[in-house]
């Protein structure tokens, strides 16, 4: 792939992510993040929503205004991370391209949610890591500490590369981070009893990347476990995924905790395969071009349907078949309260509640 190519697709895929994040109705977690976070995530949400009439722009894209600068920091490190573990430009494009176009990805773009902010985080620490700039790797644990609830997953996972690595400084003060987040962090709730959370765990991780590429990915993490040198990037990874798989035994698991740690490991997955094709002779490559535009296809029909989601409705029996309709039911609704001059709804779903309510229907009870 050539530099005017992935030019190209973003010149495509820029304005489609801005466009969706202008026309898609508020979430559940996103309804609840703007009423009730006073993080972060709550202040950069407010502080759009307040520019809404200053700018022109509509409710959903307010919300969503000042996390657009994180998808652009966020294309831009991890190309400049795929340098660190891929040595031809087209193959920096070419893990860049597939990041992007992950059905998770895509739905974090548009959806306001905290792994907007993490991931470029994650990616700035690896450049540092990779530069020797100590500082700033200490600036982003801090930042991590005070902005994700699920930061210990990431302190623990550096402290273990650094610590059989033998990396004096890098261990000490990830050990202070993981120590300062057990004390002081909400952390992730452990609990509960075995309850069959694990294959759901899975299947989430199956919509994040798309079936067939994360059977891939799973293989190639497991594969570097076994028989492959390990850097920190893997550890990140591995540790992040086997955490998420052993307490979904006995919880639910929020995939948003673990999600930005896993998802940034895309480049070792397609190092891992450039290094099995590459080795072998042309007339040996059939099977092996055959199953990437297989697995990247999928991936690619799957990201489409998520983009062009609101033009299914139309075709579907039912609408709350759709995979989107827990978005649009409230939108629809407040707006047929309004016609109606209904002011006020109660429900006894919390999140329909405050759904309703940024669309400027109140709880006439539950939540006055």
């Amino acid at each position: 792939m050539s530099r005017r190519d992935f030019l190209l697709f973003l010149a495509l895929y820029v304005p489609i992510i801005i466009y969706l994040t202008y026309t898609t109705p508020i979430s559940p977690h996103e309804a609840k993040l703007f009423y009730i976070d006073h993080g972060v995530m709550g202040l950069l949400m407010h502080q759009g929503y307040d520019l809404r009439t200053y700018l022109g722009i509509n409710d959903f894209f307010s919300i969503r205004l000042f996390l657009l600068p994180f998808m652009f920091a966020t294309i831009y490190l991890y190309y400049l991370v795929s340098k660190i573990y891929l040595h031809r430009e087209r193959d920096r494009y070419l893990a860049t391209i597939i990041l992007l176009m992950l059905p998770g990805m895509i739905t974090g773009w548009v959806l306001a949610n905290v792994s907007t902010i993490v991931i470029p985080l994650v990616l700035l620490f690896l450049l540092a890591y990779e530069r020797g700039e100590f500082l700033v790797q200490i600036a982003v644990m801090v930042l991590l500490f005070v902005i994700h609830d699920a930061a210990i997953i990431f302190m623990i996972s550096v402290f273990l590369y650094a610590l059989i690595n033998s990396e004096q400084k890098l261990s000490l003060i990830s050990g202070v981070f993981v120590l300062l987040c057990i004390a002081f962090s909400p952390g992730i709730e452990i609990g509960g009893k075995p309850a069959g959370h694990f294959a759901d765990i899975f299947g989430l991780y199956g919509i994040l990347f798309s079936p067939l590429l994360f059977l891939y990915f799973f293989y190639t993490l497991y594969r570097i476990f076994l028989r492959e040198p390990k850097n920190i990037l893997w550890y990140i990874s591995f540790v992040a995924l086997v955490a998420s798989l052993i307490l979904s035994i006995r919880q639910k698991v929020s995939l948003t905790d673990f999600a930005p740690y896993v998802i940034v490991a895309i480049v070792l997955m397609l190092d891992t395969f450039n290094r099995s094709y590459r080795v072998r002779l042309p007339q040996f490559r059939k099977s092996y071009r055959t199953g990437l535009l297989t697995v990247l296809g999928s991936m690619m029909l799957i990201s489409s349907v998520i983009i062009l989601h609101a033009s299914l409705f139309p075709f579907l029996d039912k609408p709350s078949h759709h995979f989107a309709y827990r978005l649009y039911q409230p939108y629809w609704i407040a707006n047929e309260l309004k016609n109606q001059n209904v002011e006020c709804f109660d429900t006894n779903s919390t999140k329909l509640s405050y759904q309703l309510r940024f669309y400027g229907i109140k709880s006439c009870t539950l939540l006055p």
